[in-house]
């Protein structure tokens, strides 16, 4: 008969036993566990670490960011008359500034109609926009709203259409698709409550007199009767003027000032002033100071941010003396390197000449004995006071040209800091088309109306207004706005001017270098208004040397060649002479090198990375050998059952055999004695 249960045919506690041999065959697992939690300590160190060196990191970023030291802070003690807004060119200083006329753009109003939503007729409408003139001697009849003996001069800004078909001929639907075309221009219905009470009224979204409009129309006469508007024709002006376009105009200590709108970003250098209302004989003052207050606020966030790294690394890399316990990363080479960078980057100074500054003590940030980082904000308020740009340059990356037609644009993480040596062998230009005859004719027609133009590689067709011009001036201000009212040169943010001298045209493109270019290629007017042969001359782009090595030029912009200290430098060559043009001066203030040095850190390349995967490589090695260890240990219980198990069979065996054996000498006995 089979043994049902372990230890039953030999009274031994084999269950018990095995329990105890397995205990011992258990100790490799015990020491991984050990192992493994040593592990997941250092994983969640390092992640402590990485989450204060991510704080670290954005501190200096906010720091390193030139923009953080271009805030200026400008007020007006009437903000009732203006509101303003300082950038980084804006000079500190106080400025009178007296309202005498506010910016505002023209109303024109149709006659009125019986009803919004009868069909007037079909056409197209041509918007020009520019400056009405001539008044006085002409005059303005504010009950009619016209003009008599006035001229109108276009801006040049570009025409606009806007067909007018059986879908949209109505007054409403006139409106409708004025706006739909987005030329620049409102429009709305007005009922005055008379007979006819329905009036189209034509807002322009500019402001300023050179935004008046002239409205020209071509198909049916009752379209044209409606809205056909010439200002500088007494008997053309179908819609009355309600309103004005108007520039603003101030003065600002006491020099009187025009401008179209009035957001005014042109007069004081750096300084958008809005003006909001008049304040004739009554001047208010705008003053413009340097905006510490920000920086100060960042310098305070990137000493905490220092301090809590710098107190991080100490705390899991610590040993304690007393209880001779180590912290979790005591000894750890990468920590060690990491608070190595950190020292010495701390213990450089600042080079290349960009601010008068090179080290952090000189504005008020030291190191103290316990190697935490301190701010005087006194002293530091004192430094931005006196030389803010300086003050940037300890934190930022920054650029100072010796030439003032040579500015810094920017940089990359291959520059170096230093004095770079600036020799220009050829300035920018633009793409310019020069006629090669003067005008032919100022009358425009179907015959020569058309011109093909080349634009900054874009190209498109044009149709001039077909009338004789009074002047060369004129037709060469209606070839400008059509050129730059071409939809596809205004997406690329291509535009023209054109101008005339003795009747021979230049056309200029806004762009500067080798993308540059303006051609009029063909049509039925190129002859015409160019010539036969114009000339036309692509733009260039800046050429030179950055410390002796030719530079990549693009534009304006001139960049330091790869493989150099100035690779990736970019300077902006305003204009000036050929030759030496003095050095430019460049620095990598410490939190852009701390924000470079994080960076690195955290990186999918850095050392928290890589000791992160490490960590991870080596629980996921625990967890394989637990694994392979399990698996042994499992046969090993099995066979230790098997081995025992037999064992009891055997000593169950031998004890029927012993009972058996003993039962027959006792009978035997008795035989014996009977």
């Amino acid at each position: 008969m089979a043994i049902s249960s372990a230890g039953v045919g030999s009274n031994l506690d084999i269950n018990s036993i095995i329990t105890q041999l397995m205990s011992v065959e258990q100790q490799p697992l015990v020491a991984l566990a050990k192992k493994e939690a040593s592990f997941q300590a250092k994983l969640t160190a390092v992640g402590t670490l990485k989450g204060a060196l991510s704080s670290f990191q954005s501190a200096t970023r906010a720091l390193a960011d030139p923009a953080k030291f271009q805030s200026m802070r400008t007020t007006a003690a009437d903000a009732t008359i203006v509101s303003a807004s300082g950038s980084a060119t804006a000079v500190p200083g106080t400025y009178s500034l007296e309202v005498t006329k506010l910016a505002q753009a023209q109303k024109l109003a149709t006659a009125g109609q019986a009803n919004s939503n009868t069909a007037i007729g079909n056409g197209t409408l041509t918007f020009d926009f520019g400056t009405i003139g001539n008044v006085p001697p002409g005059t303005f009849n504010s009950t009619t709203g016209q003009y008599t003996g006035a001229s109108f001069t276009s801006s040049g800004s570009g025409t606009k259409t806007v067909t007018i078909d059986a879908t949209n001929n109505s007054l409403s639907g006139i409106r409708d698709a004025i706006n739909k075309a987005k030329i620049g221009v409102t429009a709305t219905i007005v009922n005055d409550g008379g007979t006819s009470p329905y009036r189209l009224v034509l807002t322009e979204n500019s402001t300023g007199k050179a935004s008046s409009m002239k409205i020209s129309v071509t198909g049916d006469a009752a379209l044209s009767s409606l809205l056909a508007h010439d200002p500088s024709n007494d008997t053309g002006q179908a819609l009355k003027e309600t309103m004005a376009a108007q520039n603003a105009e101030f003065t600002v200590d006491g020099i009187a000032v025009s401008k179209s709108t009035n957001s005014v970003n042109d007069v004081i250098p750096g300084v958008t002033l809005n003006l909001l209302k008049t304040n004739s004989g009554s001047a208010t003052t705008v003053t413009v100071a340097t905006d510490t207050s920000a920086v100060m606020g960042n310098v305070g966030l990137f000493v905490k941010a220092y301090n809590d790294v710098t107190q991080t690394l100490k705390d899991l890399s610590a040993y304690n003396a007393t209880t001779k316990q180590a912290a979790v990363l005591n000894g750890d080479a990468s920590v060690r390197n990491i608070q190595a960078q950190i020292r010495n980057l701390l213990n450089t100074t600042i080079s290349g000449g960009a601010g008068a500054f090179t080290d952090l003590s000189q504005i008020g940030v030291t190191i103290q004995k316990d190697g935490k980082m301190a701010v005087d904000n006194t002293k530091l308020q004192a430094a931005m006071d006196s030389s803010f740009k300086d003050v940037a340059a300890m934190f930022s990356a920054v650029g100072k040209a010796s030439d003032s037609l040579v500015s810094y644009s920017g940089s990359t993480s291959s520059t170096k800091s230093g004095a770079y040596a600036l020799n220009i062998t050829q300035l920018a230009t633009k793409g310019t088309s020069v006629g090669g005859a003067a005008i032919g004719s100022l009358t425009i027609d179907a015959t020569n109306d058309a011109l093909d133009v080349k634009l900054d590689g874009v190209t498109a067709s044009i149709s001039l207004t077909q009338k004789t011009y009074a002047s060369n001036a004129e037709l060469a201000a209606e070839i400008q706005s059509k050129i730059n009212g071409v939809a596809n040169f205004v997406a690329s943010g291509s535009v023209v001017s054109v101008t005339e001298s003795a009747g021979v045209l230049t056309l200029t493109s806004s762009r500067y270098g080798s993308a540059s270019n303006i051609s009029i290629t063909g049509g039925t007017g190129k002859d015409n208004v160019v010539g036969a042969t114009p000339t036309n001359t692509p733009g260039v782009d800046v050429a030179g040397t950055i410390n002796g090595s030719a530079g990549a030029g693009s534009g304006q912009i001139l960049t330091g060649a790869t493989g150099n200290d100035a690779e990736g430098l970019k300077i902006v060559i305003s204009g000036g002479a050929l030759g030496a043009r003095g050095t430019i001066n460049y620095s990598q203030g410490y939190a852009y090198q701390f924000a470079g040095l994080t960076d690195q850190i955290l990186g999918t390349t850095g050392a928290i990375t890589s000791r992160t995967e490490g960590i991870n490589s080596s629980l996921k090695s625990i967890a394989q050998q637990k694994e392979r260890i399990g698996v042994q240990l499992a046969a090993v219980e099995k066979r230790y059952r098997a081995q025992f198990t037999a064992l009891d069979t055997a000593i169950s065996s031998m004890n029927k055999t012993s009972a058996f054996l003993t039962q027959q000498l006792g009978i035997l006995n008795k035989q014996a004695a009977g």
